[in-house]
């Protein structure tokens, strides 16, 4: 960030271009984003679902309720404080639609990469200490490639993200049409995803936990 720049005012700035985008006619709006909150720890979804749209926040619905009793199991931070004191993006930030066979359709290369220059972005203004990627497609571009759930999730990496340094704790997505994390490994390395994420400095510090 350059020298005395506002950090949420650059953030708001950046909202409403995202709020005014339409560079995609195959995507659905409204555009979907969280508060510009000033933070060292960044949450980054894959896309807004069906509903989202209408509460006008990320992860608002079935999937949201999953993530959120998460970190109120394991960090005893509730959704509402969460929301004010994480800063929550997605690789896209409009709802794909719909695949003919019922499920939500992934955002395809070019959605993905129209919406980057946004997250590249947050990423330069906020410069966070700890990423936060929730599902496989998140997953991805965070750490830069293909990986299993089982060889992401439930550990600590440090990567070179848009230009930052920061760690990355990995989840899986908390959508009731994946049974990865019910199921063993994924049930375990939720569970140390979740103590690595309990024990990390930066949620210590934005939670008041110390």
């Amino acid at each position: 960030m350059a020298p005395g720049g506002n950090q949420t005012a650059r953030l708001l700035a950046l909202h409403e271009e995202l709020d005014a985008c339409a560079r995609c006619p195959k995507m659905i709006g409204p555009v979907v984003h969280g508060p510009a909150v000033k933070t060292s720890v960044f949450l980054i979804g894959q896309a807004p679902g069906a509903r989202e749209g209408a509460f006008g926040r990320p992860f608002a619905w079935t999937a949201g309720k999953t993530l959120f009793r998460w970190f109120e199991q394991a960090v005893g931070v509730g959704e509402e404080t969460f929301r004010r004191r994480v800063y929550m993006a997605a690789v896209a930030r409009c709802f794909p639609g719909k695949e003919k066979k019922g499920g939500d359709r992934k955002p395809d290369a070019e959605e993905i990469d129209r919406c980057r220059t946004f997250l590249e972005r947050e990423v330069q203004i906020l410069r966070p200490k700890l990423l936060l990627p929730v599902g496989t497609m998140a997953i991805e571009q965070v750490l830069g490639g293909k990986r299993p759930l089982a060889e992401a999730v439930g550990r600590v990496e440090r990567v070179r993200y848009h230009g930052v340094e920061s760690d990355v704790i990995a989840l899986p997505h908390p959508s009731g049409a994946s049974t990865w994390h019910v199921m063993e490994p994924g049930k375990t390395l939720l569970a140390k995803a979740f103590k690595l994420i309990a024990a990390h400095p930066e949620i210590r510090k934005t939670f008041d936990l110390e």
